[in-house]
């Protein structure tokens, strides 16, 4: 009876305490050993099935074609492969991993390991979004360590602020900067985040100072993202400036379209034309009250002949004007009323029988004229 082969039996107790994920393929990929920490790791039911397909039923679709390429071009690469591929692992899910490889001639095999590069993967991922973000954003971005030695200084936006990439690197800020400019990042030196916008020589800077902790809760670093919102300040400006015109000049319509006019001693007359709404009846209100007071005047006409339509809550404004003007001691008619207003205001059951009214602006004057000229006998 021969005695069992000792290199195939410490091969096989290499694959089986292993905590490495080691396989040995052949030149096609089909699994010839892997180490149980491998296949405890892998997706089992594709692994069994890929014991002839090698790890190849293992890999994401989207990758699947880096990974034949690489392997394809194992025979003939003077150095290793390393390719990073998407696995599907024991629970389901896919996970980065790089795949290192070797050719070995004399074996006519393919030597290997899988090590999980998910973190690294991440991590280089953040280290791109943070390059793209430097360069391409008016920002500056910098970190102290605890002592206040920059660590960092980087940002597109640093030109705007006189300064160079890296130029503090290994200073200390607080022998850069006076202490009563140092306010806020020894707060955040303690725990405490802050946020301010400031102006400096015309360039207007967003800023944050954030804590870094360790694991004990301990500040290691302070981080410092500012923006440059200069363009957008000015753009927040232009734009104050022209509502701020646009106001102005709805003011001037607004006193256009609602001109009031002494027409007689102590006799105001408003003729109202066009679309009468109840943001105008307001305005409206406010100027006669205030020109009634202002002139001390007796009568106010409100002409309404150039007002064709008028809802409901119009009609209230102007009840409830002519209410506060004889609250004023004057008398407040209404002249020219248009049928169609008629009509709605007949349909809705408006009193209007409180106030005086007339036809046109002229028989309100002349109401006016014999009211006075009764008062003064």
């Amino acid at each position: 009876m021969g005695q069992p082969d000792s290199t195939t039996s410490t091969l096989d107790d290499f694959f089986l305490h292993c905590t490495e994920l080691v396989f040995i393929a052949s030149e096609s990929g089909a699994l010839l050993h892997s180490s149980r920490a491998l296949t405890s790791a892998m997706s089992a039911e594709l692994l069994d099935a890929s014991s002839r397909a090698g790890l190849a039923p293992l890999v994401h679709q989207d990758d699947r074609r880096s990974f034949d390429e690489a392997w394809e071009g194992l025979r003939a690469a003077a150095e290793p492969m390393a390719v990073d591929v998407r696995l599907k692992t024991a629970d389901g899910s896919f996970r980065y991993f790089q795949c290192t490889a070797r050719w070995v001639p004399e074996k006519e095999e393919v030597y290997g390991t899988l090590r999980d590069a998910e973190e690294r993967i991440k991590h280089e991922i953040k280290l791109k979004l943070l390059d793209a973000i430097n360069d391409h954003l008016p920002i500056c971005l910098w970190a102290i360590d605890e002592r206040g030695v920059f660590v960092l200084h980087e940002g597109k936006g640093l030109a705007a602020a006189g300064f160079k990439p890296g130029q503090f690197v290994g200073l200390n800020l607080f022998e850069l900067y006076p202490e009563e400019g140092t306010a806020m990042v020894r707060k955040a030196l303690e725990g405490t985040m802050s946020y301010f916008v400031v102006e400096i020589d015309g360039v207007h800077w967003e800023s944050w100072y954030l804590p870094i902790q360790n694991e004990r809760g301990d500040v290691t670093h302070v981080v410092g993202v500012t923006l440059d919102i200069t363009a957008s300040k000015r753009t927040e400006q232009e734009l104050r400036g022209k509502l701020q015109l646009i106001e102005r000049q709805q003011q001037v319509i607004r006193a256009l379209s609602t001109p009031i006019l002494q027409v007689w001693d102590r006799v105001l007359t408003l003729p109202l034309v066009g679309m009468f709404d109840t943001t105008r009846a307001a305005d409206v209100m406010e100027g006669v009250l205030r020109e009634v007071v202002r002139t001390q005047a007796h009568y106010a006409i409100l002409d309404l002949t150039g007002i064709e339509v008028m809802d409901t809550e119009t009609v209230n404004h102007l009840l409830k004007l002519s209410s506060a003007i004889r609250l004023l001691g004057a008398e407040g008619i209404i002249t020219g009323i248009h049928p169609a207003i008629a009509q709605t205001l007949v349909g809705l059951g408006v009193d209007l029988s409180s106030i005086e009214t007339r036809s046109t602006l002229r028989q309100g004057l002349e109401h006016c004229i014999r009211r006075m000229g009764r008062e003064a006998r």
